[in-house]
């Protein structure tokens, strides 16, 4: 009992940091496995960090600041041991959008996305201290999938500017941004279109012969090459100074003035963050058999925000791709992102006058391959196979995203997903039960077993859902509508097998129900109540209200009883 009190203080410090909870049992393998993949995850995140800085309207090395305390920081606090944490296309995306209504100089910008990242930081904490990881269940994959597929086109459709070399404005609404390439296409730089289209063609092919080799690097040191030994600075727009030297320490500027503009934004990003991480964390955790805590994952995620808007950094997250390539090249704990850190680190003291000629079309070319895979054509296709309501949400939230706007097809992609939540509760569904031939208590829906007995006198319904205020009014318009489709019934069983659970609104529409009954010369009984709502019935003395004798185990003993057979 006294070691179990000495230990406690241990767990909970282990519990905190989930990271020297690993480090108690690491082994050579472990080291083995987290180097290669540490370094592995370097070489893929250094040109992706920069890219997807491209995307959110920053500096190139504004993604690599991203990419060195956030990701240190959830290393040592998150609950996955795989997660590959930094700067990620969808959220890059969402920066970009949010910002661009501002009328900001560069500095500002900048200001603006670092104060980004502290505000969603912020409610990312406040929601893991409040324990709001359950929220991550009421955002439907249909919602995410369309959300995603229309992001990531939008995402593509924006570096064609980079791709092409022509000068033209940022939109974030595709038909736009297509509109204007084609209006500039004399102003195409065929150099700059030439290198990006071979180095899409690299990535590819060296993805399809191996995975775990980083065709987006090999690109861009091929580019870059090209363009110093061919002299073609001239022709194809490169990067240009890379502020060398690790990013000092700065509290954000805190403008108070533009919370009010920035929350719902910042809200968003946490939030679809948090979804993308969470569910790549635990696909990978269900293959290692770890668990994951969603109330952790969203204070480490918080902190990692926070952190790294102390250091210049823009919001982050988990993401789909990296943490796929982290898991395959043997990560084991959060010490491989620690190395991913360091080496990132490092590059960023000394390295960064070698990416001056690192060419934007080359960049672009990352960006349009990294994205190509979150177009999920497959999954559309199935998620209307399985159930075409689903699929209209994923439609209809792909169609505003890409149409109208990045936060305005979120909104309409929760708003729709809620909507259909509601809808789908205040419409259980409700069977009219017979019993099945040769047996005595078997009994089925009607409509799927047609064979079933049935009585004239008698009205056998099954409710699977909880009832609670939203339905318990479409219960009682089943009845009635059962009523007057064999009016010779005169008793109504309700079969609560199906419901789990009952509030106080229900119980008042069920005394509703045995009133409007005894009226019409009909009899309510009920069967096969689970212990709690037969708990809350009891409470609500709603037992004396109908009758002792009307309640029974089963719905055979309420038919032997009633004598119906």
């Amino acid at each position: 009992m006294k070691d179990k009190e000495k230990l406690e203080p241990v767990n909970k410090i282990f519990s905190l940091f989930p990271l020297l909870d690993c480090l108690r049992k690491y082994s050579k393998e472990d080291i083995t496995g987290d180097l290669t993949a540490g370094i592995t995850i370097t070489v893929l995140l250094i040109p992706q960090a920069m890219a997807y800085a491209m995307i959110a309207g920053l500096p190139p090395v504004t993604g690599l600041y991203a990419s060195i305390v956030p990701v240190a920081i959830y290393a040592i606090m998150g609950t996955s041991r795989q997660l590959s944490v930094g700067p990620v296309a969808i959220v890059s995306l969402m920066v970009a959008s949010s910002l661009a209504g501002f009328n900001l100089t560069q500095e500002e910008y900048i200001a603006h996305a670092i104060f980004l990242s502290l505000i969603s930081g912020i409610l990312l904490l406040m929601m893991g201290i409040f324990r709001a990881g359950f929220l991550d269940n009421f955002l439907s994959h249909s919602m995410i999938s369309g959300y995603t597929s229309a992001a990531a086109i939008i995402i593509g459709m924006s570096q064609l500017k980079h791709l092409t070399g022509v000068n033209i404005r940022d939109h974030h609404i595709v038909f736009v941004t297509l509109y204007e390439t084609i209006k500039h296409v004399n102003e195409i730089k065929w150099p700059a279109l030439i290198m990006g289209l071979i180095s899409i063609g690299i990535i590819y092919v060296l993805k399809y012969i191996n995975k775990k080799i980083p065709g987006s690097l090999i690109a861009i040191i091929l580019g870059m090459l090209t363009v110093y030994y061919g002299n073609l600075s001239g022709n194809i727009s490169v990067i240009g100074n890379v502020p060398k030297g690790f990013p000092p320490f700065r509290i954000p500027e805190l403008d108070f003035k533009i919370i009010p503009d920035l929350f719902l934004v910042a809200l968003t990003i946490g939030v679809i963050g948090f979804m993308e991480s969470i569910s790549v964390a635990k696909a990978i955790a269900a293959r290692t058999r770890h668990n994951i805590n969603a109330n952790r994952e969203l204070i480490a995620l918080g902190l990692s925000n926070i952190g790294g808007s102390f250091f210049s950094a823009y919001p982050v997250t988990g993401g789909f791709s990296r943490t796929a390539v982290n898991y395959e090249a043997g990560a084991r704990t959060g010490v491989a992102s620690i190395i991913t850190a360091t080496a990132i680190a490092l590059t960023v003291a000394f390295l960064t006058p070698n990416l001056y000629y690192i060419p934007r079309t080359c960049l672009a070319a990352v960006i349009m391959v990294a994205v190509t895979g979150l177009i999920d054509i497959k999954g559309a296709i199935h998620t209307f196979r399985v159930k075409r309501k689903d699929g209209y949400i994923l439609l209809i939230t792909f169609l505003t995203t890409l149409f109208i706007g990045v936060e305005q097809g979120i909104l309409t992609g929760v708003i729709t997903s809620l909507a259909l939540f509601i809808w789908r509760t205040a419409r259980p569904h409700v069977a009219v039960l017979g019993k099945m031939p040769e047996s005595d208590d078997i009994y089925r829906n009607v409509e799927r077993f047609p064979e079933v007995i049935t009585w004239t006198h008698i009205g056998i319904l099954r409710v699977d859902a909880s009832l609670y205020f939203a339905n318990a009014k479409f219960l009682e318009n089943k009845i009635i509508q059962l009523l007057s489709e064999k009016k010779e019934i005169k008793h109504v069983i309700l079969d609560g097998s199906g419901i789990n659970d009952i509030d106080a609104s229900a119980e008042e529409t069920l005394r509703d129900i045995v009133n409007n009954l005894k009226l019409q010369g009909c009899e309510f009984y009920i069967t096969s109540l689970k212990g709690p709502v037969r708990d809350v019935l009891k409470d609500a003395d709603f037992y004396n209200f109908l009758g002792e004798d009307h309640f029974f185990d089963t719905i055979s003993q309420a038919v032997k009883k009633l004598n119906c057979e």
